[in-house]
C-alpha cells in the first residue's frame, strides 16, 4: 500500500517483506512533452553490487572483459609504434590478428578506418595514452575512428575528438572500446551499428557532443532507428545484440547519455555515471532511453534531467519490452519521473532503485 506523509513524502509498503521508501519530490517547472504518469512506486537505497548482465561478461583489472575473453588493462607490447597520421593509416591497413598498434603521444589529424578482423585467440589492439589524439578535423563530417568489420579488436586509452561522429562500429563482433576520451563531437560519441553484437564499451570518458546538431548528440548509441533501417540494414531490424555498456562517465551531451534502439536485444547498461545538465529538452528528456528488448539497466548513477531519469518506448510493435531496471541511483532534479515506462507491459522497475528530486515521483509502475 502507499501512504502520504506531510511534505509530499511517500511510503510504499508491499511484497513479501516490507520495503520502506522515501521519495523527495521537487516542485520544478514543466518539462517537454515526455510521457506522463502518476507516481505509484518508489525504491529503497541500495549500494550497487557486482553487476550481473545479460551477456557472459567478467571483470578484469579495469573490468575490460568481453564475451570473447579478457582484454588487457594497459597497452601490451607493441608490434608497431606510430607517431603520425600517415603511420597510423598504414598500420591500420596492414593489421593482422595479434597485431598491437601503439600510438605515441601527439595529434593525428585525419579520419581513420580499421577494417581487418582479429580472432578470439589473437585480437588486434590499438592503444595509447590520453595524450594520443585522433583529431577528425571538424565536427561537421566524418568519423574520428571507423571500426568497419573490425571484430575482435581492443581499442584502448587514447582520445578521439573533433569529428562528426566519434567512434563508429559497423558489423563488429567481440570488440572492446575502453578508457577512451571522446569529446568535442558533432553528433554521437560512440555508436555500435549494423549488426554489431557482443561488444563492450567500458570505462570511457564521453563529453561535449551535439556540436553539429544537438538532437543527434548521444553519448553511446546502440543500433539504428527504424526510420533508417532501409538505409543502414537493408530494411531489416538492426540486431546489434548483447552489447555491454558499463562504467562510463558521460557528461555534457545534448541527446540521451545512452540511447538503445528498437531491434536490439539482450544487452546491459551498468555502472555508468550520467550528468544530464546539457540535455536539450526539445531533443532528449532522459539519461537512458531503451527501445529494445530484454535489456538490463543496473547500478547506474544519474544527476540532472530536463524531465525523467530513465525511459522505455515502443516505436515499433513488439519492441521496448522485457527491460529491467535495478540498483540505479537517480537524482533527477527535474519535473518528471525517475522511471517512465511506455509501455509498462513487460518492463520492470525493481524495488532497490533510489530516486530523489523527481517532480512526479519514482515511477509510473509499482516496483517489483
Amino acid at each position: 500500500m502507499r501512504r502520504e506523509l506531510p511534505g509530499g513524502t511517500r511510503l510504499w509498503i508491499g511484497g513479501a517483506a516490507a520495503l520502506l521508501t522515501v521519495a523527495v519530490l521537487a516542485a520544478l517547472p514543466d518539462g517537454d512533452d515526455g510521457p506522463e504518469g502518476a507516481p505509484v512506486a518508489a525504491a529503497t537505497t541500495a549500494a550497487p553490487e557486482p553487476i550481473s548482465t545479460a551477456a557472459p561478461v567478467a571483470t578484469g583489472p579495469l573490468g575490460v572483459t568481453g564475451p570473447s575473453g579478457a582484454a588487457p588493462a594497459e597497452c601490451p607490447a607493441a608490434t608497431v609504434t606510430v607517431s603520425d597520421a600517415a603511420g597510423l593509416t598504414a598500420a591500420l591497413a596492414a593489421a593482422r590478428p595479434g597485431a598491437v598498434i601503439r600510438l605515441a603521444d601527439g595529434v593525428y589529424q585525419d579520419q581513420f578506418v580499421a577494417s581487418a578482423a582479429g580472432t578470439a585467440e589473437a585480437p588486434i589492439t590499438l592503444c595509447g595514452g590520453a595524450g594520443a589524439v585522433l583529431d577528425g578535423g571538424g565536427v561537421k563530417k566524418g568519423y574520428g575512428l571507423h571500426l568497419d568489420g573490425a571484430s575482435h579488436w581492443r581499442v584502448l586509452g587514447f582520445t578521439v575528438r573533433n569529428a562528426q561522429k566519434g567512434v563508429m562500429a559497423d558489423g563488429v563482433q567481440h570488440t572492446t572500446i575502453a578508457r577512451l576520451t571522446v569529446e568535442t563531437i558533432g553528433d554521437e560519441a560512440v555508436h555500435l551499428r549494423r549488426f554489431s553484437s557482443d561488444n563492450v564499451v567500458e570505462g570511457n570518458t564521453i563529453r561535449d557532443t551535439g556540436r553539429r546538431k544537438p538532437q543527434f548528440g548521444e553519448g553511446v548509441y546502440i543500433g539504428t532507428a527504424e526510420s533508417n533501417w532501409c538505409e543502414i540494414t537493408g530494411c531489416a531490424p538492426d540486431t546489434s545484440d548483447r552489447n555491454v555498456v558499463r562504467n562510463n562517465t558521460i557528461t555534457a551531451v545534448t541527446a540521451e547519455n545512452i540511447d538503445v534502439k528498437e531491434g536490439t536485444t539482450g544487452g546491459s547498461v551498468a555502472g555508468n555515471t550520467f550528468d544530464g545538465a546539457a540535455l536539450s529538452g526539445g531533443h532528449a528528456d532522459s539519461w537512458v532511453d531503451v527501445k529494445g528488448n530484454n535489456w538490463t539497466i543496473s547500478g547506474n548513477t544519474g544527476t540532472n534531467s530536463p524531465l525523467d531519469g530513465f525511459q522505455t518506448h515502443s516505436v515499433v510493435d513488439g519492441w521496448g519490452r522485457g527491460n529491467v531496471f535495478s540498483r540505479n541511483v537517480a537524482t533527477v532534479d527535474g519535473p518528471g519521473l525517475g522511471f517512465s515506462l511506455t509501455p509498462i507491459e513487460d518492463n520492470r522497475v525493481a524495488c532497490d532503485n533510489k530516486v530523489t528530486g523527481a517532480g512526479k515521483g519514482i515511477s509510473n509502475t509499482p516496483c517489483s
